[in-house]
């Protein structure tokens, strides 16, 4: 079992079920998935680029990436539909718990200047949405085989009602989020 998961089950229930009331340790918000995805819009003209971030996402989640396609043809970014224009991947169980939990103590304290992701990146349903600039952050990627720098979005699913709820499970599970 996940590191994480286990500090979920013996510290983050009880305390979140003291803090906002809860009878049923069922009703206590929980990681439902985490997605990943690279947008490569020069994947348009040069096939390799989106090889490259395949493999490095793959290498970042332990999970096999999936590549995505475009849904429509938009003449202005030169795109025709079922173009190849990025890649992702959405972790659950066990996997999504051990990345959420190298995202947190490893790959985030290694961005430059970083004080604490925004309070503002929740949607109103108790999902977490942030952005990554480089994926060098992360320990799994060799810095020597890196041909360009990628940013991702990291959405984060949770079962909470709304966004105060969340938030408290965040922080509980050790997520940096300044208010």
């Amino acid at each position: 079992m996940a590191r994480l998961k286990q500090h979920y089950q013996k510290e983050v229930i009880p305390q979140l079920m003291k803090d906002f009331r809860l009878k049923n340790p069922n009703a206590v918000p929980r990681l439902l998935k985490i997605s990943v995805n690279i947008g490569m819009g020069e994947a348009t003209q040069d096939a390799k680029v989106l090889e490259s971030a395949v493999t490095e996402l793959t290498a970042i989640s332990g999970q096999k990436a999936v590549i995505t396609r475009a849904k429509k043809s938009i003449a202005n970014f030169k795109l025709r539909k079922g173009v190849a224009i990025g890649c992702r991947v959405t972790l659950r169980g066990n996997r999504m718990y051990e990345f959420f939990d190298r995202l947190v103590n490893v790959a985030l304290p290694r961005v430059r200047d970083f004080r604490g992701l925004s309070f503002k990146s929740f949607d109103g349903r108790g999902s977490y949405t942030f952005g990554i600039k480089e994926q060098i952050i992360f320990p799994e990627i060799n810095y020597d085989k890196v041909e360009k720098i990628k940013g991702m979005n990291i959405t984060i699913v949770t079962s909470a009602k709304n966004d105060e709820m969340a938030l408290a499970l965040l922080t509980q599970m050790g997520m940096p989020i300044k208010k």
